[in-house]
């Protein structure tokens, strides 16, 4: 793996990257114990094996991330790109408390952000999730203002569906829209994807391991909440991934391989974010890139674990009804 891999660029005004990304919350204990030197290690190795863009919010650990990364990226600023999320706000025992997007707080969060991750600027700033009380040509027009004084080069959505995305592509161009997509999870497809096509946008996709349901992760820490992972639909999940695993063993890849392959070879122009925390889970994934699909391996993967194979909704119910990208 060397760092002459193709580049993708994020939608028309965005930065080019390379075409994995390296997501960065479970290094601060979202799905259990990480290793502190290890993150760092699985960091620096990513940047050496040619990984230009890491995303990571400030809410993640309350800070911690933003830290770790900071560590990480001494010295190598100019070889990454940040993507950061705001909005989120979180009490001293790690409850979420609610979601601020007021131009004001924006200005707020990115001041620590770039005090934490020690850099001048930010690559991509976005909003979390949509604040319903906050118009979001507001927190969007509040970004825009960190735009023009340098301090964040381009802005990005998250979570939000297209009547959204339309209206914030008015006030400012728009890089990219993170959204959850994998194999199990494609509800993107039907609108959403067009609508970035449409505006000129790209998207960073997050969970294309469905946080490693694909991969056979044990329930534990966040997952212990996601009902995918419990009951009776986890059970039966468990033994839909299993003929997953069968054919990815056949085709002489991983399942994670096999996840981000897939991803890659159905949405070429977009970017999946992955979550490694180790070394030896980073170059996993990055062997990937290596192992491209054709469109009968798409279908034959698409014919061995159907979506409709999955139990479950990708968050709690609760959540669900809060997200604006499932109205």
């Amino acid at each position: 793996m060397t760092p002459t891999h193709r580049t993708t660029q994020l939608g028309r005004t965005g930065p080019r990257v390379f075409p994995i990304a390296l997501g960065c919350m479970g290094m601060s204990g979202a799905y259990g114990p990480a290793d502190e030197n290890e993150s760092i290690a699985t960091l620096r190795e990513a940047i050496e094996r040619g990984v230009t863009l890491l995303d990571t919010a400030d809410f993640y650990a309350s800070g911690h991330n933003e830290l770790l990364i900071r560590r990480a990226i001494e010295g190598q600023r100019d070889k990454v790109q940040l993507s950061v999320k705001f909005g989120a706000m979180r009490g001293p025992d790690g409850a979420f408390v609610g979601f601020d997007g007021r131009p004001s707080a924006v200005k707020n969060f990115v001041t620590y952000s770039l005090r934490r991750l020690g850099v001048d600027y930010l690559d991509v700033y976005r909003p979390a999730r949509l604040d319903p009380n906050v118009p979001i040509e507001d927190t969007v027009g509040a970004i825009a203002e960190l735009v023009k004084g340098g301090y964040v080069r381009n802005i990005g959505l998250s979570e939000v569906g297209a009547e959204t995305i339309r209206r914030a592509a008015k006030v400012h161009p728009l890089s990219d829209l993170q959204i959850e997509y994998s194999l199990i999870s494609r509800e993107p497809e039907k609108t959403l994807f067009p609508t970035l096509a449409e505006l000129g946008m790209s998207a960073t996709l997050y969970g294309v391991l469905s946080r490693g349901l694909l991969t056979g992760a044990k329930a534990e820490g966040a997952r212990l909440h996601y009902p995918r992972f419990g009951g009776e639909a986890g059970q039966s999940n468990a033994a839909a991934v299993a003929r997953f695993h069968a054919y990815a063993a056949e085709r002489g890849m991983t399942p994670a391989q096999l996840s981000v392959a897939w991803v890659l070879a159905k949405q070429p122009t977009f970017l999946p974010v992955v979550g490694a925390r180790t070394r030896k889970q980073l170059l996993d994934v990055l062997g990937a890139l290596e192992k491209p699909l054709s469109s009968d391996d798409v279908a034959a993967v698409e014919a061995i674990l159907p979506k409709e194979a999955i139990a479950g909704p990708r968050y709690p119910e609760q959540q669900m009804k809060l997200l604006d990208s499932e109205r």
